[in-house]
């Protein structure tokens, strides 16, 4: 790989915290602006010189094995759990298949890649961060999204999230980041919440984390559905063909039905509704046969790219925009089974970013170094030991052939009187030996430099890319993130960090650092954070990062809920049910009893939802169809009138007959205020509905 200047690395040390805080050497207690504290060591006493960055072969090289302070803090994390694991314990897995569109022989040997319409077993696991099994589904935060691909040369994981960047930038930080944004140990809550002072505490102290805290205040961190969000395998690999020429890539999966997520208010409600929304919805649509899909799309880069790029492309805390290196389509991942038992497949699946495949070959990126090694010991132990991979789910789909044997549940060892190699045993009896002319070979990058504990200056810009995506998102999206980060200090009870978090802000955009400072009342402004890399403002805003600016234009794979009563018109729910179906969406019915009502002609419609069980928050629009008569048992009810109030606050659709005037009335709603409501007079009205929803929400609503 062609390096960037020595010109661009310091040797200095990058501690991009508080520098008051560092600590010395030696064995004795050290004086520091917060008082004495004891010297920090290895668990067998050592001291720790830095415990910022892992041990590098130059500063943009790879992470030296040796690094024993690291091994060992990064061993104890992965060890801190058990069997649940450490982070993405709550997830949601199922079956599928990857499908190749073109061969991508020009650009890489793997095999999966070689023939147009090859279709590859896969498994894809989705999963929140920082909550434990038992916590909700729409909390905010990241996603996990790992895919498992059973490729013909071997499993390659692809093991990514919903957001393309991350908040660390070296490895040796994961286990304080997790121990931060995890509950707190002495009191064991919050739960599944980033919203607390040891969080807010550790971001305040590492700018590096400032553009992930950006994406993950946006609504990329409460999507509607599993469905409807990208994934990004996070770090630059390399893709590598057959005759040993290297490129530059980044994964992306790219949602068939589009992105979408909720508001806050709605994300809580579902919670309280339906702890297991994003699960069951998965469940339903694979069932149902709407297959979740999925396109991949490849970022692909030479050197010389990489060279002139703005940032370095080692750095995890870093994007490509899009509209730099488009994205090039060139498969689909489609999830069209469910598992047949959870814990066996969903929970025992074993994802490992160092499953690779010939033909893709990992880069120096300090924060991919640090995973190689981390979850391959994280399955060791949790998974009981190392024959993890004789789990079925964990299982080469592809023959394989190899000497290791025994250990902890060993379901199967070699045959025969061999197990070492070289042996000089012939044929079937002397076992498998290499194959340098198909086995993996890594790329033959040349590395230099000093080992040491340091990292590059090329990765000191933690400010510009968090404004490019602020300054790229909607006046509606800037607003939820400006309302999350008032939101999420707002339960921060140390008034200092909440001033450290404004201090960053005010490098990322002057406007968004007053409007949260005005919004946690500060007593006044402080100083903006010291900056390692002054801001850049040249950046161009990136319309790639939006979700509303980048909408399905369709209502496919979304559902509305009706709220019926006996008596509801049935030419309505029958024009209502053949729209949606066309368009590929689907109708439930939530009716004051969970038996269903009868319809003005006579028909039975069965409930899916009873009223006080099936609140809007559950669906994507709403119809109110209640009949003249039915309406006055509605106005009884609490749930309806949340029903309606809620729908209208969330910026939903809402179709309605006249008959539902008194709800409205009762909940506080004006029917008609605004475009979002479309009055169904007659059958033909379901079809302009159906058009209406194609936006998903009447965001000019939230505007008013």
């Amino acid at each position: 790989m062609t390096q960037k200047s020595n010109k661009r690395t310091s040797r200095t040390k990058a501690r991009f915290h508080d520098e008051k805080h560092a600590v010395g050497r030696g064995g004795e207690v050290h004086q520091t602006a917060g008082g004495d504290v004891p010297v920090m060591t290895t668990q067998q006493g050592v001291p720790v010189s830095d415990d910022q960055n892992s041990l590098k072969i130059g500063a943009r090289g790879p992470t030296a094995m040796e690094d024993f302070h690291f091994r060992e803090k990064l061993f104890h994390f992965d060890h801190e759990r058990i069997p649940e694991r450490v982070v993405h314990a709550r997830g949601f897995g199922a079956h599928g298949f990857f499908e190749a569109y073109e061969s991508l022989s020009d650009i890489t040997q793997a095999d999966l890649f070689q023939r147009a319409g090859e279709k590859t077993p896969a498994f894809a696991r989705f999963s929140t961060v920082a909550g434990n099994k038992g916590s909700v589904d729409l909390a905010r935060d990241v996603r996990g999204f790992a895919v498992k691909l059973y490729t013909k040369e071997g499993n390659w994981d692809i093991v990514g999230n919903n957001i393309p960047v991350f908040f660390i930038q070296d490895a040796v930080k994961f286990p304080d980041l997790i121990h931060a944004a995890k509950a707190e140990p002495d009191r064991g809550f919050p739960q599944a919440q980033t919203a607390h002072d040891n969080f807010w505490d550790f971001i305040s102290l590492t700018p590096e984390a400032m553009n992930m805290v950006m994406w993950i205040m946006s609504d990329r961190t409460i999507p509607r559905s599993l469905r409807f969000m990208e994934g990004f395998g996070v770090h630059t690999f390399r893709l590598v063909n057959a005759k040993g020429k290297s490129t530059y890539v980044k994964f992306h999966w790219k949602p068939k039905w589009g992105m979408q997520s909720v508001v806050w208010n709605e994300a809580v409600k579902i919670n309280g509704a339906d702890p297991d929304f994003h699960r069951r919805d998965m469940w339903n649509a694979i069932q149902e046969g709407d297959y979740p899909e999925w396109e991949l799309g490849l970022q692909l880069f030479d050197d010389d790219f990489a060279e002139k790029f703005e940032f370095d492309i080692l750095d995890a805390t870093k994007i490509i925009p899009e509209e730099q290196v488009p994205i090039r389509i060139v498969g689909r991942l489609v999830l069209d089974r469910v598992v047949d038992n959870f814990f066996a497949e969903t929970e025992q699946v074993a994802f490992c970013t160092q499953n690779i495949v010939p033909g893709v070959d990992f880069t120096n990126d300090p924060l991919l170094q640090g995973r190689n090694f981390s979850y391959l010991d994280t399955q060791l132990k949790r998974l009981g030991g190392p024959n993890f991979t004789h789990i079925p789910i964990n299982a080469p789909k592809c023959p394989f052939h190899h000497f290791q044997q025994d250990g902890h549940m060993a379901m199967h060892n070699p045959k025969g009187r061999t197990n070492y190699e070289p042996n000089s045993w012939g044929g079937e009896e002397g076992g498998p030996r290499e194959a340098p002319d198909k086995g993996f070979v890594s790329v033959p990058v040349e590395e230099a430099g000093a080992k040491e504990r340091v990292r590059s200056e090329t990765f000191a810009d933690h400010y510009s890319q968090a404004r490019q995506f602020y300054l790229s998102q909607t006046e509606v999206e800037q607003a939820h993130m400006k309302d999350a980060l008032v939101f999420e200090l707002s339960k921060v009870e140390t008034p200092a960090i909440r001033e450290r978090v404004v201090s960053h802000l005010l490098n990322i955009d002057k406007d968004l650092a007053k409007e949260v400072a005005d919004g946690l009342r500060l007593d006044k402004m402080p100083k903006a954070a010291d900056a390692a890399m002054p801001t850049r403002t040249d950046l161009d805003e990136s319309p790639a990062l939006s979700i509303i600016a980048n909408g399905p234009d369709s209502f496919a794979g979304r559902t509305v809920g009706a709220l019926v009563t006996d008596g509801v018109d049935a030419g309505i729910v029958k024009a209502l049910r053949s729209a949606l179906k066309a368009e590929g969406a689907k109708l439930k019915f939530v009716a004051p009893h969970i038996g269903g009502v009868k319809a003005s002609d006579g028909s039975w419609i069965e409930a899916d939802e009873k009223v006080d069980g099936g609140p809007s928050v559950l669906f994507d629009a709403v119809a109110v169809l209640p009949s003249e008569d039915g309406v006055e048992t509605l106005l009884d009810m609490p749930p309806a009138r949340d029903f309606v109030a809620d729908a209208f606050a969330h910026g939903k659709f809402i179709a309605h007959v006249e008959a539902a005037a008194p709800l409205f009335e009762k909940a506080g709603v004006e029917a008609g205020s605004d475009d979002g409501f479309v009055a169904l007079g007659k059958a033909a009205d379901a079809k302009a509905f159906v058009a209406a929803c194609r936006k998903l929400r009447c965001w000019e609503r939230e505007a008013g």
